[in-house]
């Protein structure tokens, strides 16, 4: 990834950063493996500034952690951590559902506004849905993280929409390890995208309400199951 002349240097520290976050997302940069703005520089044949600024930008979102005397390492999350972001999307997402499908009639009123936006998320839905069910995880994250961002939109509301995308980064990237080494990965991927969208387009709250309980027991049932190899370790199903 060499700076040409029409690239600035904040274009080049955004690029970095979404190709580490791939890197990291996928699984392919391992917790407790540090690593130096050095070396990722020179992994991209880029100057050392835009690579530091990346990698303090994924930092932040809390997929990184650093050492000023050793450098980076990916974040390494618990079972417990990850049973909690679980928990925090769901306090978070249903306060928002109940807000749009609260009986007041205003959610044909918002989804109507949001049509073409839902047009999309579809797409993404049916994407996500497919990934899941033939168990390709590489595919499946980049529409999962894209249906829910565009599924924000909805919402109308950008701190929560950011919130809720920073969480869900983080639990891929504590769940990606272990599901790589599972046998029965197919078992364990959330394939409910389409009837998410269904029900969100038909405006209704009960099976809006249905669809995403059925998600978030389906999580917390995972983190049990981890939980239950004493110690769990990324690999081992």
């Amino acid at each position: 990834m060499g700076a040409s002349g029409g690239v600035t240097r904040s274009t080049l520290r955004q690029q970095i950063a979404d190709a580490l976050r791939d890197e990291v997302l996928a699984g392919r940069m391992q917790p407790r493996v540090e690593f130096t703005v050095k070396q990722i520089a020179e992994q991209y044949g880029v100057s050392a500034t835009p690579v530091r600024e990346a990698l303090f930008d994924l930092s932040a979102q809390g997929l990184l952690e650093s050492d000023q005397h050793r450098g980076f390492r990916v974040r390494e999350f618990t079972v417990a951590d990850y049973r909690s972001m679980v928990q925090a999307r769901a306090l978070v997402i249903d306060g928002v559902f109940r807000g749009i499908f609260d009986g007041t009639g205003s959610a044909p009123a918002v989804l109507a506004a949001h049509r073409p936006a839902l047009v999309s998320v579809r797409r993404r839905a049916e994407e996500a849905t497919r990934a899941a069910r033939g168990g390709d995880l590489d595919i499946l994250i980049g529409y999962d993280l894209r249906f829910w961002r565009e599924l924000g939109a909805v919402i109308g509301n950008t701190y929560i929409s950011d919130f809720l995308q920073r969480l869900r980064m983080q639990a891929w990237v504590f769940a990606v390890p272990y599901l790589r080494g599972d046998s029965d990965v197919c078992d364990w991927l959330w394939n409910g995208h389409q009837d998410l969208v269904e029900a969100i387009t038909a405006a209704d709250g009960p099976a809006v309400r249905a669809v995403l309980d059925a998600y978030y027991a389906h999580g917390l049932s995972w983190a049990d199951r981890l939980a239950a190899d004493d110690p769990p370790h990324p690999g081992h199903s």
